[in-house]
């Protein structure tokens, strides 16, 4: 999806015009594909953008950094109020928020340890990521031939950017395919994640989710989703799922800040009911979520004023 420029960009401490926010040819990063990040969305709400578990996000971004060695030179709480200002100075009621810490210019070599490290924090407008009927239509999704990392081979708990060759080789085999998205498997065969969501598959009025262990991030949007779905009395596990599992759901669905709730309409060609009734009430419900519509989950949304 193209990105539309916004005015800022905030960049080591400073809000700098969209066109000046700009790294060398040399940053270790692009070289080496040494960076954490996150996507975040701000959502319009009465009151104004609202951004959705900001503080989560973060803290995720500096967990994605410990697990690489890195040494973010700010803290939590001075890059939660940097992403506020930077949506403000957007103008926009909603955008997409991309955070990123980076090993800078300066040293090269696989050594990261003499290397700066340098943060920015970027907005645009982005819409549905999927489609916008994705919820009520569904996607058609294949099994890629690209297999999900192992944990001790590119740590998929860390939102880490070289870990994204392997969603983005999925993604484009997909797509060239002539499908939507990809589901990835680990090296037992097992269902991981797709490109850059968490899956769900209903059975019996239940709903199942990969455990971490099987090479899954640790989704922010998935514990919002898990959450509601108890909350509507929805028995949700953590379980291994096989490609047949998917094959003979009740439902499924996908879940991330970009693709939000979107429902899954095929895999591998073989038909799922969609949408199921399961996917359009968790999918209704975290689109008022998300806008700060729903009393018991306000504390998951902060306002940017």
């Amino acid at each position: 999806m193209p990105i539309t420029p916004t005015e800022k960009i905030w960049m080591n401490g400073e809000l700098v015009p969209w066109d000046e926010a700009r790294i060398h040819v040399l940053t270790h990063t692009l070289h080496y594909g040494m960076g954490v990040f996150e996507g975040i969305r701000a959502y319009e709400t009465d009151q104004g953008p609202g951004v959705f578990r900001l503080t989560d996000h973060i803290k995720r971004l500096f967990r994605s950094a410990q697990i690489l060695g890195m040494e973010i030179p700010y803290s939590e709480e001075e890059l939660v109020q940097a992403t506020k200002d930077t949506v403000a100075a957007t103008g926009l009621p909603g955008c997409y928020i991309r955070p990123i810490a980076y090993f800078g210019y300066g040293e090269m070599g696989l050594n990261t340890l003499p290397c700066s490290v340098d943060v920015a924090i970027a907005c645009w407008p982005w819409g549905a990521y999927l489609g916008d009927d994705a919820l009520t239509k569904g996607v058609r999704m294949k099994i890629s031939s690209w297999t999900r990392h192992d944990h001790n081979i590119m740590p998929p708990a860390a939102k880490t950017t070289g870990n994204y060759v392997n969603s983005s080789l999925a993604k484009v085999e997909a797509l060239k395919a002539g499908y939507d998205e990809a589901i990835l498997l680990n090296k037992a065969g097992l269902i991981a994640e797709c490109t850059g969501e968490n899956l769900f598959v209903a059975r019996g009025g239940k709903l199942i989710t990969p455990p971490l262990s099987a090479g899954a991030l640790e989704g922010i949007t998935q514990d919002s989703v898990i959450q509601i779905a108890r909350d509507m009395d929805v028995e949700v596990v953590f379980g291994d799922l096989t490609r047949s599992d998917l094959y003979v759901a009740d439902e499924a669905f996908l879940v991330g800040t970009a693709a939000e709730v979107s429902a899954v309409r095929s895999v591998d060609d073989r038909e799922i009911p969609c949408p199921g009734p399961i996917t359009t009430a968790i999918g209704e419900e975290y689109a008022r979520v998300v806008r700060g519509q729903v009393d018991r989950y306000k504390d998951w949304v902060e306002l940017c004023s």
